[in-house]
């Protein structure tokens, strides 16, 4: 498969690259600094220089044109302000998607977050972000020409995966080990069965692949 990752060099997508690379398959990140593009290069995967905040959809669509799948995961990350929760979190996600439906690819897995809904209340920069993710995923989720599934991870640690998991339409709060999110991105791409499902995500005792195969077509 060739995939197509925005915001290829965060945390989840450089281990996912690794994943997909180590697997055989061809992968692309896409990158706002010209200065990432080694980290990318060193996980298997090829660089692509695009703003996805300055971008037209034309612009991206021409990197997703012969993709197989196309995940998006990127992020503002912890120390953007309000502005960027709306031009990444939101904005850039609705760009991906639009793009990846111009470019002809349906299976499109979004990375979004545990409590995203774009009717949350309040105003704190958390607020603003749980909103910005929710309003991201509807949108995609109103796209017929895309087989998507949202994944909505608990909270993210840098604890080493250990393979088990908790994959459900709802899981309650929990952690999970960035290394477990990649491992579910890379089977959630090569199972377009769960197109369709918003899927939470935290530590539990069922092995990635199990857990995927089972809410697959629910």
């Amino acid at each position: 498969m060739r995939i197509v990752i925005a915001g290829g060099h965060g945390q989840i997508a450089l281990r996912l690259e690794r994943l997909l690379a180590a697997r055989g398959d061809e992968v692309a990140g896409i990158i706002r600094k010209a200065e990432q593009a080694d980290d990318l290069r060193e996980a298997g995967a090829e660089a692509v220089v695009l703003d996805l905040e300055s971008a037209s959809v034309d612009e991206v669509a021409e990197r997703l044109r012969g993709a197989d799948a196309a995940v998006f995961a990127a992020g503002a990350g912890p120390g953007s302000g309000v502005d960027r929760k709306n031009t990444v979190d939101k904005a850039a996600a609705i760009l991906f998607a639009d793009a990846a439906v111009k470019a002809g690819v349906r299976r499109f897995v979004i990375v979004s977050s545990m409590g995203a809904d774009p009717h949350h209340q309040g105003d704190e920069i958390f607020d603003v972000y749980l909103r910005a993710k929710g309003e991201a995923d509807a949108y995609v989720r109103g796209l017929n020409a895309l087989d998507w599934t949202v994944l909505r991870p608990g909270q993210l640690t840098d604890d080493a995966g250990t393979g088990l998991v908790r994959l459900e339409a709802r899981t309650g709060r929990g952690p999970i080990p960035r290394d477990d999110v990649a491992a579910v991105l890379a089977e959630l791409v090569d199972t377009p069965a769960t197109a369709g499902l918003t899927l939470e995500l935290i530590s539990g005792s069922t092995p990635v692949s199990v857990a995927v195969k089972s809410v697959a077509g629910n």
